[in-house]
């Protein structure tokens, strides 16, 4: 498989559908060293991230709240849940792709409180494309041009925005799993 091949952009999407960033953040360091093409990778990229996103949403419709009737502290507030998750619906879908560690907490939260699955797709799906957009244009532009100016050119100045990025990713997600454990 070819990094410009179709197959290269199919693996992109289908890899962002379970995880994403790893993958899309590599492909992005292959946009810079001209080996794929930035059109196809942004959009194979935001479209398996909205999928990923999606399925988990879809999945939990009607029976994430029968799964959580039954823990006591959660069915006794299910009310306060489900107005304080629509209340900040908007926010939470668009919030979702650029939330390592809570993609399929706010999923569930969104299903739980019976949010509009067009409003969810559609936001999710802008939303998306905000992730893919925002971190192509870090590690194909904005990295390589703060770090021309530091003396480092080619390959390595794309390289060493997108190992930030995904070194941030996991201390994100490991800060939001560590802070579940110390709220229960």
């Amino acid at each position: 498989m070819t990094p410009g091949s179709p197959l290269a952009y199919a693996a992109i999407y289908l890899a962002a559908i379970v995880e994403g960033e790893i993958v899309f953040v590599a492909a992005s360091v292959l946009v810079a060293a001209g080996q794929m093409h930035t059109l196809p990778v942004l959009i194979a990229g935001a479209l398996g991230a909205a999928t990923g996103d999606q399925a988990y949403f879809y999945a939990f419709r009607g029976r994430v709240d029968r799964w959580l009737a039954h823990f006591r502290p959660i069915a006794d507030r299910s009310d306060i849940i489900a107005a304080r998750v629509q209340r900040h619906r908007t926010l939470m879908i668009l919030a979702l792709r650029f939330a390592p560690g809570l993609r399929i907490a706010i999923a569930a939260a969104c299903a739980y409180a019976r949010v509009s699955p067009l409003q969810f797709s559609t936001l999710n799906l802008l939303s998306a494309f905000a992730w893919a957009t925002l971190l192509l244009t870090l590690v194909t532009w904005i990295g390589p041009v703060a770090l021309a100016h530091a003396g480092l050119e080619g390959i390595w100045a794309a390289v060493v925005p997108a190992v930030l990025i995904v070194m941030f990713g996991w201390w994100l997600a490991r800060r939001s799993q560590n802070t579940k454990v110390d709220s229960r």
